[in-house]
């Protein structure tokens, strides 16, 4: 609960049998206290009842055990993915479409060969469109917990897309961070 409510996670997974506290009692604080993370129970306990209960307790999907990874990937990028305001997983801005279903991006329908640091980049950048995206913020979604923050990786990375893309699409906010179709680029 303290982790949850001190940093910024995209989704929680959350299993409904925890030692201390029960994992319903952990969501409905999550709620009451204004936390809108997407949160998918993941449980063995799987009667209708127990689904509704979790639901109507503020969990945006239900997983019951057992199940395939696949499937837990597939509902995490859902959540994730309409939590940003995107139900499809297309992604657009301006003449850049990403699709996160096939891992593709296309530039006026030419494809763009991307590393997979640079997709992971753009696709975070595409998920918030017009949001300024501190480097504290990108390094955290793209890497590892114990990455070094005072690297430059960020800078290399940012600059390597905008040679694949078209050089105005990302912008440098001096002293915030990174933005995407921001106000001067299309959406």
């Amino acid at each position: 609960m303290f982790l949850a409510e001190t940093e910024p996670y995209d989704a929680i997974i959350l299993d409904l049998g925890l030692p201390k506290l029960d994992g319903l009692s952990v969501l409905q604080h999550l709620r009451s206290s204004g936390n809108e993370v997407p949160v998918l129970i993941l449980t063995s306990r799987d009667t209708w009842r127990e689904k509704v209960t979790g639901l109507r307790a503020g969990a945006d999907d239900y997983l019951a055990k057992p199940f395939e990874f696949e499937e837990l990937l597939a509902r995490l990028e859902a959540l994730i993915r309409r939590s940003s305001g995107h139900a499809s997983p297309i992604l657009v801005c301006c003449n850049v479409v990403l699709d996160t279903g096939s891992a593709r991006v296309t530039m006026d329908g030419n494809p763009i060969d991307l590393t997979a640091l640079e997709y992971r980049t753009l696709e975070y950048l595409m998920q918030h469109p017009h949001k300024v995206i501190s480097k504290t913020e990108l390094t955290e979604h793209i890497y590892d917990q114990d990455f070094d923050r005072d690297s430059n990786v960020i800078e290399v990375l940012i600059n390597r897309l905008r040679g694949k893309l078209d050089t105005g699409l990302i912008r440098t906010r001096r002293g915030l961070g990174y933005q995407i179709g921001g106000p001067d680029v299309g959406t």
